[in-house]
């Protein structure tokens, strides 16, 4: 069957979508073939170069999207995470050089072997081939993603939010421009420029002309890719992230983390959403970390017993235990020991990072053994989940599933691989 046939097979009221987008990925499928053997590293290079020659341009247009949102109510942190000036795009460009100065993760043998009849075996690391991002509102994750994606030997068909439109064109057109600098097809990034929803149920269901799907956003964005997907999928999840203060925890350090972790940047899925306090410590430890992070401007919503201590803090509903605010909010809950905190994080985390603040060695070993997310911390904050901060060079996102890729997603997780067998004339007994 034909790449632009299989295009065409969507469920019904997606027809009009499926029709508009068929073309466009099969002119990212063709352009991906001549990735893998061009220079891609070139092409990041001149990436960067095109977005700080065009930084005005893109300051200017991200603006409008900003003042578009701010208009419609949109909180602080949500703003923030919208938000470009020259310094986010100059380290924008900067990434594109430091992903092009990663090693290529293509064309490596895994492991090798003879078979008994003779034919000899290589596993190689070889490019999916076209990539599809659907994602909220950063526009810098439109560079992230395509930039990871041609590295690694891929096309990226991007698909941002409404909130970002004029931001993502500006930034599209930069980067097809550096494909052409370096000699490679522009059409191996291509953005998807329609706010209308359909197209995102088109991609989804894109089998044969789309090879993986990768979502970055809220609950509801997640939950309807996994749900609706027709072509893989890797789960990028929702950070409902747990600080755990022990018994033993040092409170200086507790106090630094719980700030860090919620404050530094409270509109990324590595921040932290909910802190549980020991019994044993929280008349001591509860009344200073309240007032640390409310003087940073955090509202805390707190379990009966922690009001009773910090009468300043909102009262905590079942909803918030499951939440993840992006934004100034931290929940609160005291908890009688290591078990409750850990049945809590259970209950309520979404796998993604974890931390406990302790100087018992016993207890920390127990808590990572025991919680089930991507990254368990002992005293340190959770911010660090990020595939920069793990060595991995610029992630595409944070995977909470189990299968394929888990945490910090890099270079390394956008490729697959593939068997090349040589022989002599052997055949089969």
């Amino acid at each position: 069957m034909a790449l632009q046939d299989r295009c065409s097979r969507y469920p019904c009221g997606m027809s009009d979508a499926a029709t508009t987008l068929a073309p466009l990925l099969a002119r990212a499928r063709v352009a991906q073939r001549a990735l893998p053997e061009g220079d891609r590293d070139d092409a990041l290079r001149a990436i960067a170069r095109q977005l700080r020659a065009r930084s005005r341009a893109i300051v200017d247009a991200n603006a409008k999207d900003v003042t578009a949102e701010a208009e419609k109510g949109t909180s602080d942190a949500l703003l923030d995470r919208l938000r470009l000036n020259d310094r986010r795009v100059e380290a924008i460009a900067a990434a594109c050089e430091q992903v092009a100065d990663l090693p290529d993760p293509l064309h490596r043998t895994l492991r090798g072997w003879r078979l008994e009849a003779g034919p000899e075996v290589r596993e190689v690391t070889v490019p999916f081939g076209v990539i599809g991002m659907i994602y909220e509102s950063r526009p810098n994750v439109t560079v992230d993603a395509a930039v990871l994606a041609l590295k690694a030997g891929s096309a990226a068909v991007l698909r941002g939010s409404a909130s970002a439109l004029a931001s993502n064109r500006v930034l599209v057109d930069a980067m097809q421009d550096g494909l052409e600098d370096a000699g490679l097809p522009r059409e191996a990034v291509q953005l998807i420029d329609s706010a209308d929803r359909a197209f995102v149920g088109a991609l989804l269901s894109a089998r044969g002309a789309v090879d993986l799907v990768i979502p970055r956003g809220g609950a509801s964005l997640i939950q309807h890719v996994v749900e609706t997907a027709k072509v893989p999928v890797i789960e990028t999840g929702i950070g409902v992230c747990h600080l755990y203060v022990h018994e033993t925890a040092d409170l200086d350090m507790a106090e630094a983390i719980a700030v860090n972790a919620k404050v530094q940047r409270p509109g990324v899925c590595n921040a932290i959403e909910t802190m549980l306090v020991d019994a044993r410590v929280a008349p001591d430890a509860l009344p200073r970390l309240a007032a640390a992070l409310q003087t940073e401007g955090v509202t805390l919503r707190g379990c009966e017993r922690a009001c009773a201590l910090v009468p300043s803090m909102e009262p905590a509903s079942e909803e918030d235990w499951g939440t993840e605010y992006l934004d100034l909010i931290l929940a609160v809950r005291i908890v009688d020991d290591v078990d409750v905190a850990l049945d809590h994080v259970a209950r309520y985390g979404t796998q993604h990072s974890e931390v406990i603040v302790t100087s018992d060695r016993e207890v920390a070993r127990r808590y990572q053994r025991e919680v089930d997310a991507a990254a368990v911390y002992v005293n340190a904050s959770t911010r660090f989940t990020d595939g920069f901060e793990f060595g991995f060079g610029a992630e595409i996102g944070i995977s909470t599933q189990k299968l394929h890729a888990r945490g910090p997603m890099g270079l390394a997780q956008l490729v697959t691989t593939k068997y090349l067998l040589e022989g002599e004339g052997q055949t089969r007994a």
